[in-house]
């Protein structure tokens, strides 16, 4: 048997793109990223096309935008005649294993009513061998601190995760509270141990005599909420040092930008920012679980430095989606703002081929749609007609950029409710009219509402997004050629499913490309 070609794939949860101390933030550390970046092609203008999770995670497995997968919702199922990386993975002898979760719907379609899928929107990606469910559902964490000890869990596994230290010393101190168990028994610590038996398993003879590696997806819930981290991150950064947030002067200022923004933002949940020092504490806990994560891909890393496979392995690494963190008065990921769609993306290729582009940094736009298209290349293996995206291996396999790369990037928010109808009822908008479309270029940025008025941002002069353009008479031209290049741009990706075939009397079936 030849050189192994192992695949991981590494999402993380809520990571803004800004938040990595290689491209500079005033306080996040994060040397493992760095290292990562130093031995990798790392792409700083990289993009998520969809918010928040679950649809944000089907387009990096689908590779398609939402207007084609159309899981627009978290709960929202996926077309169970889409394929993904895994399905197409498996083609090539690949067993796909998954250490966390990928929020998926599943098509109710397949399943009976009483089916456990039919109960969650978490449920685990066609495809993939789930060897360590841990979602909102963490029974099996919580299970297995239950076997070290600990006393009073809770009966609903998911409320492990709001397990505090109690003691009063630390808001007298104002700090934020930490984790009730300590750094080497959280979440994180326990995914990325699981992973690492598999690992070993793998190199002492797992996998089957035709495989051409092993294949895992490590998806990791941290930085997500509930911001609480374990001893010592929820100290690492001092709330009287955190850089404060960016916003307007007033929630209603801010909400006078438009009508979608006034109606997010009367919510409670944005409530938290109007207390400076809880937004504080959560923003030091938010900024404590990165370095909680990047200190335990470090000590992944390190194993398979050590192990051996480091040098056989693709490595992938992203995060699904961004955080608004307090910036324009919002909390979660939500809208059209960059902060919640802007995430850090690494790409890592073992062979000699990537050596001359080790640490290159590309400042040209990359998506989630890119992702399927650059793990199917590298394991050789067709990308599928329905992929919106393209390969980023051009990128790590030549000093120059690629022919006729993409010039802007886009994404989209669905943001209606099919339960509550919040949004329908409170805009006046039929369900079918609650989505918005990005076009984000490196000047303009135009954003277009199905039922309401439409937003344009001039980046250059204003890239903090606080003025609209879209009604001042000296950027309607900008106006009108944004509207039509989204248009474009949409029309470009519709489905492709059967549109390269014809049916000829004279030549029968026929098709092109």
């Amino acid at each position: 048997m030849g050189r192994r070609r192992n695949v991981l794939l590494i999402t993380v949860d809520q990571w803004r793109g800004d938040c990595l101390s290689r491209l500079g933030h005033p306080l996040v550390q994060t040397p493992h990223l760095d290292a990562l970046a130093d031995d990798s092609v790392q792409f700083a203008a990289h993009y998520c096309n969809a918010v928040p999770c679950g649809p944000s995670r089907a387009s990096i497995h689908t590779g398609m935008y939402l207007a084609n997968h159309r899981s627009g919702t978290n709960g929202t199922p996926l077309d169970r005649r889409f394929t993904n990386w895994a399905i197409e993975a498996q083609r090539a002898g690949y067993a796909p294993a998954l250490f966390g979760y990928t929020h998926t719907a599943r098509d109710p379609r397949e399943f009976d009513a009483d089916h456990p899928y039919m109960r969650t929107d978490e449920g685990p990606l066609p495809g993939m061998d789930h060897v360590l469910p841990m979602g909102t559902d963490c029974s099996v964490w919580r299970n297995w601190l239950a076997g070290l000890g600990y006393a009073d869990l809770p009966e609903d596994a998911q409320f492990t995760f709001l397990m505090r230290d109690e003691d009063p010393r630390w808001q007298a101190a104002g700090q934020p509270r930490p984790l009730k168990f300590p750094a080497e028994h959280s979440d994180t610590w326990f995914t990325v141990d699981c992973l690492l038996e598999w690992l070993e398993r793998q190199e002492k003879g797992g996998l089957a005599g035709s495989a051409p590696g092993w294949m895992a997806h490590l998806s990791l819930i941290r930085p997500h909420p509930p911001w609480i981290a374990p001893v010592p991150y929820n100290t690492r950064y001092d709330v009287a040092d955190l850089p404060a947030p960016a916003r307007a002067a007033s929630v209603a200022e801010e909400g006078a930008q438009h009508p979608w923004l006034a109606w997010h933002l009367s919510g409670p949940r944005n409530a938290a920012h109007d207390d400076p020092l809880r937004h504080g504490l959560l923003q030091a806990s938010y900024y404590g679980l990165m370095s909680e994560v990047d200190d335990n891909l470090g000590r992944l890393f390190a194993f398979m430095k050590e192990q051996g496979s480091w040098e056989d392995t693709l490595i992938i690494l992203t995060s699904d989606h961004g955080e608004q963190m307090g910036d324009h008065w919002l909390l979660g990921k939500a809208g059209y703002f960059e902060q919640s769609y802007h995430v850090p993306m690494f790409v890592r290729d073992p062979e000699s081929r990537a050596n001359a582009t080790r640490g290159r940094l590309v400042e040209q736009f990359s998506e989630h749609v890119d992702i399927l298209p650059t793990l199917l290349e590298w394991i050789d293996v067709p990308q599928p007609r329905q992929a919106d995206g393209r390969s980023l291996l051009p990128w790590l396999h030549a000093a120059g950029d690629p022919a006729d790369w993409r010039d802007a990037v886009h994404w989209e928010y669905d943001f209606r409710d099919p339960i509550s109808g919040a949004a329908e009822q409170a805009l006046g908008l039929d369900m079918e009219l609650c989505h918005l479309a990005v076009r984000r270029e490196r000047r303009w940025k135009y954003v277009h509402f199905a039922g309401l008025p439409p937003l344009l941002f001039d980046l250059e002069a204003d890239p903090g997004e606080a003025v609209d353009l879209s009604g001042d008479p000296g950027a309607s031209a900008a106006l009108s050629e944004q509207a039509r290049r989204l248009l474009s741009w949409r029309m470009r990706c519709g489905d492709r499913s059967l549109n390269h075939m014809r049916i000829s009397r004279s030549r029968g079936l026929v098709t092109a490309g």
